[in-house]
């Protein structure tokens, strides 16, 4: 059953139109652990994501039900907004329509379904999709939508996250799933939000999802450990050299002679050399070198593994795999670690026989069955 025959069966038929959307999910291709040291990252847009069906109401009331979960949600445009745990996935539109009222926007009353495709805890960045879309959805109601600023959606995501849900996200995801490109990936600096499209075509290779089916428990609390690690070391360095320095990632390799703490050299030093292999991916993918791009995402699994110590098991295992079948020219974990996705780079008269082999030999290893999904770069959130 499709979409508008469920929005139908759920809020009647009507004369309105009912407009649909889609938001994706993201992979980052390269450029792990940046995001918050202020270097650049390379992510893109894939073709999983939130699709979502909306009509217009009569009054000041925004009715929300997703097809996946079972709360639904009502607000009230003339009243407070607060979090509540017990609304679940509702929180992150509540959290946008409460940030859109607050910068001044009249928005209208309106009818929305939303039925994913994103797999729950894999760090595709369902939250970022969702938050991008009810925003998307929201202004389209009252604004042309070539006149919706991009830019202003992916901030406003990441404020919800930060101010409203309470998680101290960086804007890298909520920035994608706004602004990317079809076969193009995102080359964006962190630290004033410029970013060029770069051409990404594949040509003969398919980029492969890797789903570890490890939940990622030990994210938060590692990552936040992380980020402070990366904190006291860029300290040593502003102490040592008596400079100002605004974030790690404009150091220098030559500048870890300064860090005597073991632990804070090798998580200084994972950030100094991803950031310089995100802008090396870059130039090679703008000459279509996907050897050269492939050797990068090893390198950058390596550094995630032995400097920065965000993989554990079975991404570990996933990625070893990956690289041992025919045909795998590339592959590395994703997103924050422990668990999660890894993603490789696959001729395409291969990926068949590499997915039952790495399956077949994951799961030997670690008793969990992967998931795989062969992605294309998309575009950003956008009316169907």
């Amino acid at each position: 059953m499709n979409l508008t025959t469920k929005f139908q069966n759920i809020y009647g038929r009507t004369e309105r139109t009912i407009y649909h959307f889609f938001s994706p999910g993201r992979i980052n291709l390269i450029g792990e652990h940046i995001d918050y040291n202020g270097g650049y990252v390379l992510p893109g847009a894939i073709n999983l994501g939130i699709y979502g069906a909306m009509s217009p109401r009569n009054d000041e009331r925004i009715h929300l039900k997703s097809i996946d979960f079972s709360s639904e949600l009502e607000v009230d445009l003339n009243k407070t907004i607060e979090y509540k745990s017990e609304d679940g996935w509702g929180n992150y539109a509540k959290g946008v329509i409460k940030f859109l009222l607050e910068d001044g926007y009249s928005l209208k009353g309106c009818n929305i379904l939303i039925k994913g495709d994103l797999p729950h805890g894999a760090g595709l960045s369902s939250s970022a999709a969702l938050e991008v879309l009810i925003g998307y959805m929201l202004l389209f109601l009252i604004q042309k939508p070539e006149e919706i600023d991009k830019k202003y959606l992916a901030l406003l995501g990441q404020r919800v996250e930060n101010k409203f849900i309470g998680v101290n996200s960086g804007i890298m995801d909520q920035f994608t799933v706004a602004n990317a490109k079809k076969d193009h990936a995102l080359l964006l600096n962190t630290q004033n939000l410029l970013y060029e499209h770069i051409p990404c075509y594949l040509n003969g290779y398919s980029l492969v999802i890797m789903n570890t089916n490890k939940r990622r428990e030990l994210a938060t609390s590692n990552y936040n450990q992380r980020r402070q690690e990366c904190e006291n070391a860029l300290e040593t360095i502003k102490k040592e050299k008596k400079e100002n320095i605004n974030n790690l990632c404009v150091c220098t390799l030559d500048d870890l002679k300064y860090i005597k703490n073991e632990i804070e050299y090798k998580r200084a030093k994972h950030v100094i050399t991803e950031n310089q292999r995100v802008i090396k991916a870059a130039e090679l993918l703008k000459i279509n070198d996907l050897k050269g791009f492939g050797e990068l995402l090893v390198q950058s699994h390596n550094s995630l593994k032995y400097d920065y110590q965000v993989t554990g098991f079975e991404l570990d295992t996933i990625v070893e795999e990956a690289l041992k079948t025919p045909g795998c020219i590339g592959a590395r974990m994703t997103g924050a670690g422990f668990g999660g996705c890894a993603i490789a780079l696959v001729e395409n008269n291969n990926v068949e026989s590499f997915i039952k082999i790495v399956s077949k030999n994951y799961h030997e290893k670690t008793k969990l069955k992967p998931e795989f999904y062969v992605t294309t770069l998309e575009n950003g959130v956008r009316q169907l």
